[in-house]
Formats: structure tokens, C-alpha cells, sequence
């Protein structure tokens, strides 16, 4: 058989065969499928990993794994992308329609993203790999994707609808009794072929294999992971392969970090070290001064990789014998799930933190450009509550039909010496106009102040000035000066900046009181109603509609404790949370650049914008974009069956969606697809934070009344079910998951509802 449809078994890209016409369309043909296809040509590209992976150009290894498979099949997999317009793109597929006897045209499909088309054609015998590709590419007048040149290049596959599957013959799916045997030139060479399965990301289509030489012979396991595969997420995750001037300190430094689950045994080091072009005694050299340095045990870097390749975390039963393993010396080689894999689209970066897009819209990007490169996904986030303070009287229409305004509260909750004031001076500059106005309003309430006490108790005293909006708070306020100051802002936002989070404290009213969380819930609420009534004739009398934006910095410890209380009150949900990545031990101090009056002079249309809007401002792509945000969270929620991450995600997804409409106003009223990633990404980076920050002990407070244990967190338990699994295989996930069995039926029936799975018997279901 020639097409393979691509599974993921224990980390490791495996290879099924698609032998019917309708197991084929079936798997296209999906709603899954359907809606994945279509939220990619709407501009979510990163939901293409999540399509179906096919393979037409090589048979399976032995062990059914695709790494490394060096037998070609009877057709070839060829990719035509980037064609261009509707025009060149309709020419192209005539052409190939054309002249499709002459190649023995077996299957042509539109690309996902609608830019190509990827076509099926029978081997031609003699030919390797490449000399196939390049031979249609002559008799059809076309490019081929130089980068799909391997036997094992998989192709995601679009749906089975006329306009993306334009032709399809049976023959495709035949079997030979001999297969094809492959010759040089087909692109797996000796210095390619790794010699075991490295694991795969699913849908990635990167390779974890490492960078370097490749090893020859077994290649040695770490816990079963192949230390090629640890190397090569080392280097990913620490800014790539190391260049040229940087080639001895950075394998330096991987040797520390792997002597660890080396046993510190040099001749395995000399082994799965990679060389970069080192001779034997220069590797032997580095090796040697690492092994010199103190002993520090397994890296919570090293930690943290293998806890993501660990084959076990795609097994329900091995992650249930983790659940209950003590967690002594030897935790870090049978590691929970990382929560890193929780929501969708998350990319494993900085210790589990989803990567920030490359493209950015233009005022984050000028905000960012003297942060150094560690802070920047911190600043992102914080930069949003000055800017939302600018706006006045602007409001925007989610989509439950319920007006919001610009609220944003950040925390920035890191460890101690972290970094967490890289948020200052971003901050310092966004606020500097506002501060000018408040500056000449402080300046008149002094002097009112002064006239009043210089005056006699009988005498006539002026009455307190008019117009004296003052945004900036001292953080430390009494709650009547707070309801006061609200009172006198004109439905301005009051803005402050606390170093830490129990600054708060001064709001909280009595002395056992916690109106600072009221205050933190209330500020998100639309048209809300806050103040105190006195009777005295010097007191402050005021009822308000609180709108306050602000940002707070803690440690991680602080933070959960300040915090503990209300877990499940609101604030946590209401709230923005970003963090700082830990830092190796002795890395390079980071370096900000200038802020100048250059600088200052780039950023100032940025906020004209925003102090000229007025009125409900309507973005149709921010409206569509938060609608997929939260049918993308719902989905994984139910996919999970995590009650935190559902009840997080709702209020996530607005903080996600008012930064998309105030990037809007930014722009210009201009929307692009630079904003949509950022948006994005902050909610994935928004939910990974208070997943790992606070999902546990929200759990553990919904369980209380169980006297359960705390949740790891949620994670997709359609995936950890084979592809066709019972009522009983579902009941064990749930069980390993510390839930109960009698949500079983109804999570089978929502998937059921969904389009995920198909009910073949009473008490069976296969995959979608």
C-alpha cells in the first residue's frame, strides 16, 4: 500500500496504512478535521498541526516507526507550494489535470492553507527520490518543495470536499508483494539515518533528532528517551546550535547539564555528545572540565526536557503508576505531565512557556525594542494597563453582547532576583503624558489644601476646585481616597504600579476586611456600583463605577499565598499573570537598551490614537477571533474534562480579546495578522500561568468537600485512548485522572455530539 496515515505511539511518529477508499475519505472527512481545516485558511495556521498526517512515498520500519524509513513505496508525495493568485493557482491544477496520464496521477489535494497543492504519482523505477520530483516538476512546469525531498516527508492532509480532494484513483491504495528497494540518491544516506525512533511532536514536523554527528550504532537511552533527542531540545529550548565563537562555552555547558543523567561517566559523554566539527581530544577536553565541576545534581533544565519527551506521558496506565509514586531522589526521570502541554497551541519554550510569535504588532514590537529578550514576553503583558488607561469612554462589544471597557490588572509573579522591574521604564514612558496632566492637578489641590488650613475654623472656606482628575494612585491609598479619587476622575481610568502585590492591602477597609479582592472583581465588571456612605459632613459620601487598571510584581510564593484565599472567588480569573523564566546559573546579566527621546517621539501617535477614540469601537476580526478562542478553549476542556481550565479560560479569553481591540485602535483601526498571533499566544501564555501558579490549588479547593488530592492539571484524554477503545478503557483514563466514572457516558456522549469519536457497538468507539 502506498498511503500511511501518521499516529503518535509512546513520543514516536508511527506509520498505519490506509487500504480502502473509505477509511481514506473517512479520515478526511471528519468535523474535526473539517473545522481544523477551516480555522487554518481563516489565519489560524497554528491549528494546522492538528490536522490529519498522511505519507505516500516510503513503507513503515519494521517496528511500524517513520523516523528513518529507508524503503520507498510504489508513489511519490510531491508538494507545489506558493503558487500565487486564484489565476496561477487554477492554471497550475488544470495543467496537472492535463498531463496526468503521462504521470500517473494518483491523488491531488489543495494545501491547507489553500496556497498549493500536494500530488501523488507512480514511481518511476531507477529514479531516487529526488530525480522523481525533479522529472514531474519538469513535465508539469512547476517548482516542487526542495525541502520535501525525504521519502519520509509527511503532507497534512485537507478535507474530502471536491475543492480540496480534485482527483483520487484506487490504485493508490493497492499493495505490491515486493516493494520498490530504495538506491543512493533517495535522500536517507548513512550520516542521516539515526539508528533508533527519535520522539516526534505531533503534527510539529520538527525532528528532535540532535544537532551535531549522528551516532552510529544503538544509540544510548536515558529512562528510554535517546540523548540525541534530550540534546536537541536543549538546543531549542536555549536559542539554538551553537555559532561560531560560542561552539566550547555552550557544549560546555550542555556537558554540565548532562553529566547528571550520565552518571558522570566521561565515555558516555564522549558518545552522545555532538561535535561541531571538535576532534577527539578537544570533546575529551571539554568533557573533562566539566566533569570537574561540584557535583549539582539533575538541572531543573534536564528536568523539564525529559518530563516532556518521556515516552510514559502518552500512556494512561504508566502516568497513573506516576501519580502514585512518591517523589523521592529519582522524581525527575518519572516526571508528571508538564502543564506545559495543557492548552492548545502551546510550543514547549523556556521551560514549558508558549513561544512568543516572531512578528509582532508594531507598538508591543517599539515597546519591546530595549528589553532584553528574557523579559520581553513579561513587558508584553504588562504594558496593556497604562495603555487601556488612556482610553476614555471607549467601549467594545464581546461576544455575549456585554459592553466592556479596557481593564487590565497584571501581575508579574517571578522568582526573587528574576527581574520582575524590567516592567518599569516601558511603563514610565507609556504614562509620561498622563503624569503631566495629573502633575499640574496635584499642584491645585496642594494649593487649595494650603488655603484651607490657613484659614480659621469660622471662616469661609473655598470649595474643593473642579476638574481635578488625577489618573496615577499612590498604591497605598485609603480606601475612601480611593472611592474619592474615582469619583473625581470623570469615568477616567485611576492607574497604579506596585513593586508588590501586598500594596493592596491598604484598600482592604477594616482591619480583617477584603475589599481589595471586591475592588479587583468589581474594576472587571461592566457598570459596576462601589463607595461608602458617611454622615459626616467632612466624609467621603460616593457611589462609583470602578474603572482601574494597575500592575503588581510578587515572587511565585508570595503571590500563592496572597492569594489563597480567594482561589476561587474571581480575582485569579480576573487577573493577567505573566512571569520571568529562571535563569541558568551564571548567565550573562542582560542588557536594556536607551530609552530616549527618540524613543519617546516613536511612541507618542501610538497614544494620541488612544486618547482620540471615543465612543463603542467595533472590530469585526477581533469579534471573530475571540468567538475561535473560546470554541478553541471548549474544546480542549472537553477533550480534558478539567472544570479549572473551563472556568479560567472564560474570563482569559475577554483579557485576550480587549487587548486585540485596543491593538486595533493602536493600529490605526487597521487589523493584521500579526495581531491575531499575539492575542493568541497571550492567552495560551495568560492560562499556562495560572495553570501552573494556581490549577492545583483551585482544584483542591473544588475537591475539599471530596477530601480528594490536588489535579495535575488537565489533560487530553481522547489521547491517551487507543484508536478504538471501550466503555471500560474510558472509565480507567478517568480513574487515572482522579475522576469519577459516572461522568464517563456523559463525556463519551459530548464526544460523540462533537464529531470525535464514533460509536461502533453499545459499549465501543473508534477515533475520528
Amino acid at each position: 500500500m502506498s498511503v500511511h496515515t501518521i499516529y503518535m505511539k509512546d513520543g514516536v511518529k508511527m506509520m498505519r496504512p490506509v487500504t480502502t477508499r473509505e477509511d481514506y475519505l473517512a479520515l478526511r472527512d471528519s468535523a474535526l478535521q473539517r473545522a481544523t481545516v477551516k480555522a487554518v485558511r481563516n489565519g489560524d495556521h497554528e491549528q494546522k498541526r492538528r490536522l490529519v498526517q498522511m505519507n505516500y512515498s516510503c513503507l513503515p520500519n519494521p517496528d511500524g516507526t517513520l523516523r528513518g524509513a529507508q524503503t520507498p513505496s510504489t508513489t511519490v508525495g510531491m508538494d507545489i507550494d506558493h503558487i500565487g493568485g486564484p489565476e496561477r493557482m487554477a492554471a497550475v491544477r488544470d495543467r496537472i489535470l492535463e498531463h496526468r496520464e503521462a504521470l500517473g496521477l494518483l491523488m491531488l489535494e489543495q494545501s491547507a492553507r489553500g496556497e498549493g497543492y500536494h500530488l501523488v504519482f507512480r514511481r518511476r523505477a531507477g529514479l531516487s527520490q529526488e530525480e522523481n520530483l525533479r522529472w514531474a516538476s519538469q513535465l508539469l512546469g512547476v517548482d516542487y518543495d526542495a525541502g520535501a525531498k525525504d521519502i519520509t516527508r509527511v503532507f497534512f492532509t485537507t478535507t474530502a470536499s471536491p475543492e480540496d480532494l480534485l482527483w483520487l484513483e484506487d490504485e493508490v491504495f493497492k499493495t505490491l508483494p515486493q516493494p520498490l528497494p530504495a538506491r543512493e540518491g533517495s535522500g536517507q544516506t548513512e550520516a542521516t539515518k539515526p539508528s533508533t525512533p527519535l520522539p516526534h511532536r505531533e503534527g510539529s514536523g520538527e525532528s528532535l533528532e540532535g544537532s551535531g554527528e549522528s551516532l552510529s550504532g544503538q544509540s544510548p537511552l536515558f529512562k528510554g528517551i535517546p540523548y540525541a533527542a534530550i540534546i536537541a531540545e536543549w538546543w531549542r529550548r536555549t536559542g539554538g546550535e551553537p555559532q561560531e565563537g560560542e561552539r566550547n562555552v555552550r557544549l560546555h555547558q550542555l556537558a554540565v547539564n548532562l553529566r547528571a543523567i550520565c552518571d558522570n561517566r566521561k565515555e558516555l559523554l564522549m558518545q552522545v555528545m555532538p561535535r561541531f566539527g571538535l576532534s577527539d581530544q578537544e570533546l575529551r577536553s571539554v568533557i573533562d572540565s566539566a566533569c570537574k565541576e561540584p557535583p549539582k545534581g539533575i538541572s531543573r533544565a534536564i528536568t523539564e526536557i525529559v518530563g516532556f519527551l518521556s515516552p510514559k506521558l502518552g500512556d494512561y496506565r504508566g502516568l497513573n503508576e506516576g501519580m502514585n509514586k512518591g517523589k523521592g531522589p529519582d522524581a525527575c526521570s518519572d516526571p508528571q505531565p508538564p502543564r506545559s502541554a495543557l492548552p492548545l497551541g502551546y510550543a514547549n519554550n523556556l521551560g514549558g512557556l508558549p513561544e512568543m510569535p516572531r512578528r509582532l504588532p508594531k507598538v508591543v514590537q517599539l515597546l519591546l525594542s530595549k528589553t532584553p529578550e528574557i523579559y520581553r514576553p513579561a513587558v508584553a503583558h504588562a504594558i496593556f494597563p497604562p495603555l487601556g488607561a488612556h482610553l476614555w469612554r471607549v467601549r467594545f462589544r464581546y461576544i455575549d453582547n456585554v459592553m466592556h471597557e479596557a481593564t487590565f490588572m497584571n501581575v508579574l509573579m517571578a522568582g526573587t532576583g528574576a527581574g520582575k522591574d524590567c516592567i518599569t521604564q516601558p511603563i514610565n514612558r507609556i504614562m509620561a503624558d498622563i503624569r503631566l496632566r495629573d502633575a499640574e492637578n496635584l499642584r491645585r489641590e496642594a494649593e487649595w489644601k494650603r488655603e484651607v488650613n490657613s484659614k480659621g475654623s469660622n471662616k469661609d472656606k473655598r470649595q474643593r476646585p473642579e476638574g481635578l482628575i488625577i489618573q496615577e494612585v499612590d498604591p497605598d491609598m485609603t480606601n475612601p481616597a480611593f472611592v474619592m479619587r474615582m469619583a473625581e476622575a470623570d469615568e477616567h481610568f485611576l492607574y497604579t504600579k506596585m513593586n508588590e502585590i501586598d500594596q493592596f492591602d491598604a484598600l482592604r477597609g477594616s482591619a480583617r476586611g477584603s475589599q481589595q479582592f471586591q475592588i479587583m472583581c468589581l474594576a472587571f465588571d461592566p457598570d459596576n456600583r462601589y463607595g461608602q456612605t458617611r454622615v459626616g459632613t467632612q466624609s467621603v459620601t460616593e457611589k462609583v463605577c470602578i474603572r482601574f487598571n494597575w500592575n503588581a510584581a510578587t515572587t511565585i510564593q508570595k503571590g500563592q499565598r496572597y492569594f489563597s484565599r480567594v482561589l476561587t472567588d474571581g480575582p485569579v480569573s480576573r487577573i493577567n499573570f505573566c512571569t520571568i523564566p529562571e535563569r541558568e546559573i551564571g548567565a550573562d546579566m542582560p542588557v536594556y537598551g536607551t530609552y530616549d527621546a527618540q524613543f519617546d517621539e516613536a511612541l507618542r501617535p501610538y497614544i494620541d490614537r488612544l486618547t482620540r477614540a471615543t465612543g463603542e469601537v467595533e472590530c469585526q476580526q477581533a469579534y471573530r477571533l475571540a468567538k475561535r478562542l473560546r470554541e478553541e478553549c471548549a474544546d480542549f476542556a472537553r477533550l480534558s474534562q478539567s472544570r479549572v481550565y473551563e472556568n479560567l479560560s472564560f474570563r482569559a479569553c475577554v483579557i485576550a480579546w480587549l487587548k486585540a481591540c485596543v491593538l486595533y485602535i493602536l493600529n490605526d483601526y487597521h487589523w493584521g495578522r500579526e495581531i491575531e498571533d499575539f492575542v493568541r499566544w497571550s492567552l495560551h501564555y495568560d492560562l499556562w500561568c495560572k495553570m501552573q501558579f494556581f490549577g492545583e490549588a483551585i482544584d483542591a479547593a473544588n475537591r475539599q468537600a471530596d477530601e480528594r488530592g490536588p489535579h495535575p492539571g488537565p489533560r487530553n484524554l481522547l489521547e491517551m485512548l487507543p484508536e478504538r477503545f471501550t466503555l471500560h478503557d474510558a472509565d480507567l483514563v478517568r480513574q487515572a485522572n482522579g475522576m469519577d466514572t459516572r461522568g464517563t457516558r456523559n463525556m463519551l456522549s459530548q464526544w460523540l455530539h462533537r464529531g470525535y469519536v464514533l460509536q461502533m457497538t453499545d459499549d465501543s468507539y473508534q477515533k475520528k
